[in-house]
């Protein structure tokens, strides 16, 4: 006959309600009964799901990986350090794709508990008050990857967006051009909105240009609003010579636009991306991009987790020259 949580709660003199939240990892019970719980779910051999196992002393090396759209070429290189450097230690990971702004995340995370991750990575994305605190109450070690928690409880990885984007947009002014449209993320996001929108009107201020608003155009790091915007640029009163979209994906759907539109690239627009992703080397013509070292992230990332390193971990970007990208004179306008 199968044991029950009722041949637990009796084994150990407590209710039923109470074997339930000590196996679910809840509160409002002291130590001993806990400890007693545990002896007679050992004793008794009660194992009903891979928590009840955990519990009684097998860790599941098995740690849970928050994405808001695993099918992007971005969360795909992410992933891809993550499982590698998993596998290298013996863990498997549980891949959660939480949507659009995350909708699904606190849904997730109760999965994820349920399943007794020893820890969990959030990969990209703004975290709001109700995931920081639901993160911070499962107890567990979170590292972020590609980015970072405003109060920067958590430890991350990433790197300096501000820092890429203003490198960015100098190698585009070194080239010659000074009349750089921009397409970037919301602003109202902290996490790689902002701060690369920042970057780009630094290196635009330390030229001394001012940046037209009519060449400055937001969408949401898509191939469908890098085309939908660069058509709107095509349209505008403004004329440019490159354009700075702040993902490859929104890169290549400016090429698009352009192909559709009979511009060429970079003959008559020099095109820079972001990320470095496999888009921009199957795009045509090739895509001139800033590289996040998207692998080396996520294994970093993992790394830190099983380690419990804290702090920022920074990683390096990169300038990847490939055929989007041309020398601009001002003799040509």
């Amino acid at each position: 006959m199968a044991v029950t949580i009722k041949d637990v709660a009796k084994r150990s003199g407590v209710s039923i309600a109470t074997v339930s939240r000590i196996i679910n990892n809840q509160t409002g019970y002291s130590r001993e009964t806990k400890d007693k719980v545990l002896k007679a779910v050992k004793e008794l051999g009660y194992s009903p799901n891979a928590l009840a196992r955990g519990l009684v002393g097998r860790p599941t090396r098995t740690i849970g990986v928050l994405l808001p759209n695993v099918s992007s070429l971005f969360a795909g290189k992410l992933l891809e350090g993550i499982e590698a450097a998993a596998k290298e230690r013996g863990y498997s990971v549980v891949v959660c794709n939480t949507g659009t702004a995350g909708k699904r995340t606190i849904d997730y995370l109760h999965v994820l508990k349920e399943k007794r991750v020893e820890g969990i990575i959030y990969g990209s994305g703004e975290l709001t008050d109700d995931q920081n605190k639901a993160l911070h109450e499962l107890g567990i070690p979170v590292v972020m990857a590609a980015t970072k928690p405003e109060d920067e409880r958590f430890p991350y990885v990433k790197v300096n967006d501000e820092k890429a984007a203003y490198d960015a947009a100098r190698y585009l002014l070194t080239k010659g051009h000074t009349k750089i449209a921009f397409i970037g993320g919301d602003l109202d996001d902290p996490i790689a909105g902002k701060p690369r929108y920042r970057g780009f009107l630094k290196a635009l201020e330390e030229r001394n240009l001012i940046p037209d608003k009519a060449l400055i155009k937001l969408g949401d790091f898509s191939f469908n609003s890098g085309k939908e915007r660069m058509l709107d640029l095509l349209r505008g009163p403004a004329s440019f010579t490159a354009v700075f979209a702040t993902s490859d994906e929104m890169a290549v759907g400016v090429l698009h636009a352009a192909y559709e539109s009979g511009i060429s690239v970079p003959g008559d627009v020099s095109v820079m991306g972001y990320d470095n992703t496999l888009a921009a080397e199957m795009a045509i013509p090739p895509l001139t991009t800033v590289a996040q070292p998207l692998y080396e992230m996520g294994a970093r990332a993992f790394l830190a987790l099983v380690e419990n390193r804290q702090g920022e971990s920074h990683m390096n970007h990169a300038i990847i020259e490939r055929k989007t990208v041309r020398k601009f004179n001002e003799e040509e306008l």
